[in-house]
């Protein structure tokens, strides 16, 4: 008996010591950028830490990093009221605005001494946390001020919000009796991760978002906490509230709190003694806001003194001692002129907005998404409307408003199509959706966008196989007689009925041009060099591997990180081929939704024709056997920090290598990053990476320390 208590106290002093050091490291990784061990060693005590607690699961606790991403999806969400209303600030769009509103503080503080505190305003949503004996215990959202909803399981799956307060050896306030903690802060979605979930919905053929601060919004709310998971959601936290009441003399003093404490705050805040001071800071941030990797749309300004904020008080629905500097808006008015409809490789029809060309962001744009039929009918866009375009996260321009103002009645509808504008058939909407699609998989364009989204280089890396080629592949072809001339009929026309069958008909098809490489020369721009260059390309994508087809092959929410996941997991596929849906979506990160698309797409016989086709063809199906080595992890443990336009690679790309190696990208400079990549137009990044005197590289000199 007495053995056996020893061996449960053993587990529980391993269990609590393990937890304590995760979550150290999660506090290193996160919120102080600065990793002190490995990934493969952090994995190694996650791994640990699951074993004893499923040898325990009594032991299993809250705050345990082990419960960071819940198991199934809630029901939906309960309302929770907020003990100190969450108040939304008041905006100024001016110099004289933010002047007009300190002259009302000095008049209202009636001569008391205060300074200010300014933020960059985060583009996110506001979230509170409520923590009660160290242990987060709760996450609502903001709601209407009074009333949010309780996000709990979602909040978890942000790894920069501690479950457990560091409390530190130092007695404070929070130690003498405290029973809740508050904290307030701004959760958002960073440019990078935006950029990479709108890429991969683009390439789903699901809408995108059409910002950060939306994407965020829609992210928090969602029943299932894998989803939050994946979507790398952030935070900066910009408020402590002990047992409900402020608790320090300043608003400084408590960012400051929090920062000792494991919450993590925007670096960039600041204690400015004069409004001067304040709007310096102001232009500062508007010049260099490019440099940040995620969005911010403004400044906020704060009294920092407490008790001048409790004698100035709030209005119903703002606090008079804060106010929120708006950057000038990203957006530009132009013309309306047509719509144009592109059909996507599942057949997903895209209203296309064709603009009056306008300069925006430095760019000249002449086109803008309208993502679905439903989106239109929502603005009630018109021909010629004079309409509001913005540009954010890097992405295609949305149209955002109509300028009803602007019309003069010479406007006309748009009726959205009922029938494919490429093949004719008609066209249907999935219940529960908002794309409409044509069903009729032998179409054209869905052909075309197949192919360009096969031969992509983050799938079978086929390069040379542009949309003009594509075009000419895919199109039936004219005869001509064994000179290369067109057959003229009768009257001396050229013959184009009966055409003969495009070159390309399948995805398969494409390993069959090496037999008609004289039929392939043939074609415009493509002369003996650039057809062996292309058969090259084709050759070598055989070996592209497993999750590299699984990519390439398109199947509905199935991007390059669950292509992977799914290569790593079954390891051919023949063996995902006859897995259940059930199965897939027992595996991390695989949702039902994505399982049962996976599950449809194996379930028709053409994908099992072409898999039967390409596997013929010699294409690689395996994650063994094929032509690329495990590369040497020579960037273990190492930083890098990518800035900049690349010469030839995305940032995808580069990032994709250095993890290969066992490197880690992050987002921003600091004095652990081993070092900075860094292409044209570098940014701010690039001087922070000189202050701190870092190693500082480009393409080709990674491409060097990567070796042969």
């Amino acid at each position: 008996m007495a053995k056996n208590s020893k061996k449960t106290g053993s587990i529980e002093k391993e269990i609590e010591s393990l937890r304590r050091e995760i979550l150290d490291h999660d506090h290193r990784y996160y919120v102080l950028n600065e990793p002190t061990i490995a990934d493969v060693e952090y994995d190694a005590l996650m791994k640990r830490l699951s074993e004893l607690e499923s040898e325990r699961p009594d032991l299993i606790t809250p705050d345990s990093p082990t419960q960071r991403v819940s198991g199934a999806p809630a029901a939906g969400f309960e309302e929770y009221v907020h003990k100190r209303v969450m108040l939304s600030l008041d905006n100024s769009y001016s110099v004289e605005d933010l002047l007009e509103w300190a002259g009302r503080c000095e008049k209202l503080a009636a001569g008391r001494a205060f300074d200010y505190v300014a933020e960059l305003k985060i583009d996110g949503l506001s979230i509170s946390l409520i923590y009660e004996d160290y242990i987060l215990a709760r996450g609502v959202t903001r709601g209407d001020g009074n009333r949010g909803e309780i996000v709990t399981q979602n909040v978890r799956t942000i790894r920069s919000i501690p479950l457990r307060i560091r409390t530190g050896s130092k007695p404070d306030r929070f130690t003498a009796g405290v029973k809740e903690v508050e904290v307030r802060g701004e959760v958002f979605l960073p440019n990078e991760v935006f950029a990479r979930i709108n890429r991969e919905r683009a390439e789903q053929e699901m809408q995108t978002f059409a910002n950060p601060r939306n994407a965020a919004a829609g992210t928090m709310r969602q029943l299932d906490s894998r989803i939050v998971a994946e979507r790398n959601l952030d935070i900066f936290c910009y408020q402590l509230l002990l047992d409900g009441a402020p608790a320090y003399e300043t608003h400084f003093e408590a960012l400051e709190w929090m920062s000792s404490h494991g919450f993590k705050i925007n670096p960039h805040r600041r204690r400015c003694r004069t409004i001067d001071e304040v709007l310096e800071y102001c232009r500062e941030w508007d010049e260099r806001r490019d440099g940040l990797n995620y969005e911010i749309d403004g400044v906020v300004v704060k009294i920092n003194q407490i008790s001048v904020q409790e004698e100035l008080g709030a209005t119903a629905k703002s606090p008079r001692w804060a106010i929120a500097y708006k950057f000038p808006a990203r957006q530009a008015s132009t013309q309306l002129l047509d719509v144009i409809y592109q059909v996507g490789r599942t057949g997903a029809i895209t209203p296309v907005a064709v603009l009056e060309p306008v300069l925006l962001a430095g760019t000249t744009v002449s086109r803008a998404s309208l993502h679905n039929a439903d989106e239109m009918a929502r603005l009630g866009v018109k021909r010629n409307d004079w309409v509001f375009i913005e540009k954010s996260g890097e992405i295609i321009p949305q149209v955002v408003k109509v300028i009803t103002e602007r019309r003069s009645g010479e406007e006309t509808d748009f009726d959205f199509p009922v029938r494919c504008p490429v093949c004719q058939t008609s066209l249907v909407k999935p219940e529960g959706e908002a794309v409409t699609r044509c069903p009729n998989a032998d179409c054209p364009a869905r052909l075309r966008e197949g192919l360009l989204h096969f031969s992509a280089r983050r799938a079978m890396r086929i390069d040379g196989l542009g949309e003009a080629l594509v075009e000419q592949l895919t199109s039936p072809r004219i005869k001509k007689n064994q000179k290369g001339e067109t057959v003229p009929d009768e009257n001396g026309a050229p013959i184009t009925l009966p055409p003969l069958p495009p070159l390309v008909a399948s995805l398969a098809d494409l390993y069959k041009l090496k037999e008609l490489r004289d039929e392939l020369i043939a074609l415009d721009r493509m002369g003996g060099k650039s057809a062996d260059n292309l058969l090259d390309q084709i050759e070598a994508s055989r070996q592209a591997g497993l999750a590299r087809l699984l990519y390439g092959l398109g199947i509905r929410h199935v991007g390059e990180r669950t292509a992977s996941i799914l290569a790593n997991h079954f390891g051919d596929i023949g063996r995902l081929r006859e897995a259940s849906v059930d199965e897939l979506s027992r595996i991390h990160e695989i949702g039902s939704i994505v399982a049962s698309s996976i599950r449809e797409w194996f379930d028709q016989p053409r994908n099992i024709r072409l898999l039967e086709d390409l596997s013929a063809a010699g294409v690689i199906m395996k994650t063994s056997g094929t032509a690329t080595e495990e590369v040497p992890r020579i960037f273990e443990g190492k930083i890098f920090v990518l800035t900049g336009t690349l010469p030839t690679m995305s940032r995808d790309e580069a990032k994709s290598y250095i993890e290969a190696r066992g490197g880690r990208v992050s987002s921003s400079v600091s004095k652990k990053t081993d070092f900075v990549l860094a292409g044209s137009d570098p940014g701010s990044k690039l001087d922070r990476a000189l202050e701190l005197g870092l190693t500082i590289i480009n393409e080709n000199e990674l491409l060097t320390l990567m070796g042969p």
